[in-house]
């Protein structure tokens, strides 16, 4: 998959006050600008070659007459471009003819234009109570289905967390020592391995309903459980709940309720695909019936027939994004704009089936298109997951503010995300928080 740009709602990307470094380096310059306006330069793809290939090379160009990313601090004028071009000759991206500096000029103030016109557009911030905008939690996406080039493209689109829920693998597990090797790698090797790409990992520990019905398996898996409820890094148990609605899975969610009560966890419920809204109502009567806080208790996979129940009796109303299933983002988009962003959180819940873990970014900034406000965006993509994961103690705002370093050299058990003759990424004290500040 390939890397989104930056989420447009994060502010202005261009101009003298820009410190978001990528937007003045990355290929898709102008599409980040233009934010899908109509019309954009056409002929790109008439032309048979992408736009992000033409953006790529007008940077390198504009990048080695200037000696710095361009749209940075040297004019846009046609006698001082022309000095800068001091003969060279720079190519149309459309046309393939000579650029002269008075066509590069006009092209350069129309991008300037744009990007200023944007930040009076609805939804622009550039901050929030004092916190950078554009941060984004994506608190449900099963990371171990996925590659580095996804934990590249979460950073890029600025996921700065992500929470993994223990869930199904597919096919089912015949043994404990599988589940017991599935947690020690969720809270182990998947928190390093985001690490190495500047992502802060978390993790849910549980028995999915769907692997309750094998009953002595079931048991076993739950007598294992609280050694790893209290390991660094666990911010809930999940994904409990209802898949069938048998009994079994009944007997398994009311264990694992008084088991978050013991150790004081939030819960994480996944609610059935089918007969969702009956399935949806039974879990939280059964978490009503054990005395559950709703105010600890996210019910996640839900839509349109369930939101007003799930929020009405004090919970928080989780949805995750899926490709035409589920809950899309202009549905998602529309039910922000209808019942706000109280106890709202957006999701993911991306795994080894058809997925997006830039789903997100991706819904948050198509909220910002419709004009939803980036103080409403950023409650429900950042503020509601960290408000509710946050409340065990082991997820903090500062792992990401103040975050560690990102040295690829470093080992986890003999191994590196790095195959042989590739070069480490090494930060300094890791990616700081003005690479995402809009001044």
């Amino acid at each position: 998959m390939a890397p989104m740009e930056p989420v447009k709602w994060v502010g202005p990307l261009v101009g003298k006050d820009v410190v978001y470094k990528q937007v003045l380096t990355d290929p898709g310059m102008f599409s980040i600008i233009y934010g899908g306006v109509s019309g954009a330069m056409p002929s790109f793809h008439r032309r048979g070659m992408k736009q992000d290939a033409q953006d790529r090379r007008l940077c390198e160009d504009i990048g080695q007459m200037t000696g710095s990313p361009p749209l940075g601090s040297f004019a846009c004028d046609a006698g001082t471009l022309q000095e800068l071009m001091a003969g060279k000759t720079l190519r149309c991206p459309c046309c393939d003819g000579p650029l002269t500096a008075e066509k590069l000029a006009r092209l350069l103030s129309d991008v300037q234009r744009l990007a200023a016109a944007a930040s009076d557009q609805p939804g622009h911030a550039s901050s929030n109570g004092g916190q950078p905008a554009g941060m984004i939690i994506d608190p449900h996406a099963h990371m171990i289905s996925r590659t580095t080039d996804d934990y590249e493209a979460m950073a890029k689109a600025g996921v700065i967390a992500v929470i993994e829920p223990a869930f199904w693998l597919g096919q089912p597990r015949t043994n404990v020592g599988s589940y017991v090797d599935y947690f020690a790698m969720i809270s182990g090797f998947e928190r390093f391995r985001a690490g190495q790409f500047g992502i802060r990992h978390y993790c849910t520990i549980g028995l999915n309903p769907k692997e309750a019905n094998n009953e002595a398996l079931a048991e076993a898996v739950i007598d294992a459980l609280p050694r790893f409820l209290v390991k660094e890094g666990v911010v809930a148990m999940g994904e409990l709940g209802y898949d069938e609605q048998t009994l079994l899975e009944d007997k398994a969610l009311r264990t694992q309720i008084e088991l978050a009560k013991e150790f004081a966890l939030p819960i994480m419920i996944h609610t059935p695909h089918r007969d969702k809204r009956a399935g949806t109502q039974r879990t939280m009567d059964v978490l009503k019936e054990h005395k559950f806080d709703p105010a600890r208790c996210v019910i996640d996979h839900n839509n349109e027939e369930t939101i007003r129940e799930v929020l009405d009796r004090g919970y928080w109303c989780a949805f995750s994004i899926y490709p035409q299933t589920k809950m899309g983002s202009e549905r998602m988009a529309a039910l922000v704009e209808s019942f706000g962003p109280e106890r709202l959180i957006v999701d993911s819940a991306c795994d080894w089936g058809v997925s997006d873990p830039l789903a997100v970014a991706k819904t948050a900034r198509l909220m910002a298109q419709r004009g939803v406000s980036a103080e409403v965006i950023h409650q429900v993509v950042y503020i509601n997951a960290l408000a509710v994961y946050g409340l065990n103690g082991e997820m903090d705002e500062l792992h990401w503010l103040a975050p560690a370093a990102i040295d690829q050299r470093t080992l986890y058990e003999g191994n590196s995300v790095l195959r042989g003759g590739q070069t480490p990424r090494i930060e300094q004290p890791g990616r700081h928080v003005d690479d995402l500040r809009i001044l």
